[in-house]
């Protein structure tokens, strides 16, 4: 086995923090903009978009071929995890649609699935996480009369959590991205966590103003003169992260910023995934956690606050509006899959949901 398998292989081992930041990351963009724009950060290679994650599940198919079979199998066992696109139907209501989505700039997640433009045009409401994100300034607003919820309140700053030599870890890890601990000390660590779980080229785009899928779809809805919709408000997605214990938050940054650039490698995979449909073998990848870790227990209570209670609620408010029909609704993928997810709730409901791509 070569050394730069066993290093990618060693990460699909790695506890579950790994998977928490990498997933939750993608929840905070609309939030890293703001965060960007108000401290005037910006990160380092801020002119280099282009990405250089590696897939590591293409090393692991051609390295070792056994391990890849079994996440194969693994992911199987998923409900709903091979298609992003999917036709919501009941009779005597109009169809509507549910695209899975991925909350990054790329311009290929941009350009979605076959049929997903003409769904979405042909539709008479679409719906979305958060329909704060058309108004960035008043979305901080709310969230500012919440400020625990992205900054430390208490009178610490996040050195008060860490050992010199954790901090010397961060503060170079911050370095790296051309942030100055200094400048972001009082932010919570799961914002900081954003920081770093997102590649450099993600964050450039960002700061240069692309905008990511969700966001896309909701200002082009606007611009058409049709009705926009959201399930959730920024205070509750937040809210969702900043329930889990902060020592736990902060064994994850550290952990992340170690990682380094092989942070890029887990987005890089995690979209090659998403392009071709394969959303159930995201979680299968990312919670590669040996047997005897101790992260177990952190794990499922953040899967469930962040994804599994999320989809309770998105549902809930779904349902409403999927009775009036010709909705379009994009949510971020992962919460599509599984027996908790939204294609499950919603045949629950007495909706036949099947897939279109």
């Amino acid at each position: 086995m070569t050394r730069a398998f066993s290093r990618s292989a060693s990460l699909l081992r790695r506890p579950g923090d790994l998977a928490l930041w990498a997933l939750a990351s993608l929840h905070l963009l609309l939030l890293l903009s703001f965060l960007l724009v108000l401290g005037g950060l910006q990160p380092a290679r801020a002119a280099d978009e282009a990405c250089h994650g590696k897939n590591l599940l293409t090393e692991m198919r051609a390295k070792d071929p056994a391990a890849y079979a079994a996440l194969e199998a693994e992911a199987e066992t998923i409900d709903n995890g091979r298609s992003i696109f999917w036709k919501i139907e009941k009779p005597g209501v109009e169809t509507s649609y549910l695209l899975g989505t991925m909350h990054v700039t790329d311009p290929r997640v941009l350009a979605m699935p076959k049929g997903a433009a003409e769904a979405k045009a042909g539709s008479k409401v679409v719906v979305v996480e958060s329909d704060e994100i058309l108004d960035e300034k008043q979305a901080m607003g709310r969230l500012l009369a919440k400020p625990e919820l992205t900054m430390m309140t208490n009178g610490k700053s996040i050195t008060d959590y860490l050992s010199p030599e954790d901090q010397k870890t961060l503060e170079a890890g911050l370095k790296t991205r051309g942030i100055p601990l200094s400048a972001v000390s009082r932010m919570q660590p799961w914002m900081l966590s954003s920081f770093i779980a997102l590649p450099a080229c993600e964050l450039a785009r960002k700061a240069g103003g692309a905008d990511f899928l969700d966001k896309k779809l909701a200002e082009d809805t606007v611009s058409e003169g049709k009705p926009v919709k959201g399930l959730e408000t920024m205070q509750e997605q937040l809210g969702a992260i900043a329930s889990i214990p902060i020592d736990f938050h902060i064994k994850s940054l550290i952990e992340m910023v170690r990682l380094g650039d092989r942070m890029d490698d887990v987005t890089t995979t995690m979209t090659e995934l998403y392009l071709k449909g394969e959303i159930g073998m995201m979680m299968p990848m990312l919670k590669r956690v040996a047997p005897d870790s101790a992260e177990g227990e952190g794990y499922a209570e953040f899967e469930e606050r962040v994804v599994t209670d999320r989809n309770q609620r998105m549902a809930e408010r779904s349902l409403p509006i999927l009775a009036e029909g010709g909705a379009f609704i994009a949510v971020g993928a992962l919460h599509l899959v599984g027996e908790e997810g939204l294609v499950t709730l919603f045949r629950k409901a007495g909706y036949t949901v099947t897939p279109v791509s």
